[in-house]
């Protein structure tokens, strides 16, 4: 029962817009991932899918790339990406698939881990952080709280957090996400987000304060899955 991580699929199965329009690397990059899951993943693993998943805009259009993850071994969960339109009714979401489990507001098992989360937003900076990015900063601090809050509850003492955005700017500056991390002791951090080499840096990775990070989106794991636990 292995654990893995792949994030920003970018499915377009049925909206018509490839990926590799952003490079060479892109070039079916769906069969590169369904080849080395489908190498790797047994039945009884569980793959966690840090966001931006499918180019759909609705969930009739984002239905025929879901059912292709689905069909893939293992279980899944799901966090919401910045590009996830098509992501409505979670209660809808986890009521259509048989493994695949949407996270918002609500916690899922892997083992003795609770796997927590929530999309994450652009971390305060001084670039450009403006009142509505603050506002849903906020939003998605309280969501994150509310994750962990029922996983504590559960009395999960081991927890996984799934995010979207980075959880720190890009000069790794304290956000109230890395002192949530502290607070709920959580052991392991997987997010997505950033694309191509130049962005790739901008990321906390490794262990900081009692936390291990790991960026999974899929171009820079070489549209390989990362193993988190064996």
């Amino acid at each position: 029962m292995a654990l893995y991580a792949i994030g920003d699929l970018h499915l377009s199965n049925h909206v018509g817009k490839p990926m590799d329009v952003f490079g060479d690397n892109w070039v079916k990059h769906d069969d590169k991932i369904k080849k080395d899951w489908c190498n790797r993943v047994k039945e009884g693993d569980t793959v966690l899918i840090p966001g931006d998943i499918s180019w759909a805009m609705n969930f009739d259009e984002a239905r025929g790339d879901l059912e292709w993850i689905e069909e893939l071994p293992g279980s899944k969960i799901l966090i919401k990406g910045n590009h996830d339109y098509w992501w409505n009714s979670v209660s809808k979401l986890n009521s259509s698939f048989k493994n695949l489990y949407f996270l918002q507001n609500n916690f899922f098992n892997y083992k003795d881990y609770a796997i927590c989360g929530t999309r994450g937003w652009t971390c305060p900076n001084d670039k450009r952080f403006t009142q509505h990015d603050k506002k849903i900063y906020y939003r998605e601090v309280n969501r994150l709280k509310l994750s962990l809050d029922k996983a504590v509850m559960a009395n999960y003492e081991k927890i996984i957090v799934i995010m979207h955005y980075p959880p720190t700017n890009d000069e790794f500056e304290p956000s109230l996400f890395t002192e949530i991390f502290k607070t709920y002791g959580v052991e392991t951090v997987v997010y997505g987000h950033l694309h191509g080499r130049e962005s790739y840096g901008m990321g906390l990775q490794g262990r900081h304060d009692g936390t291990s990070y790991h960026l999974a989106s899929c171009d820079y794991l070489d549209f390989k899955l990362l193993k988190i636990i064996k």
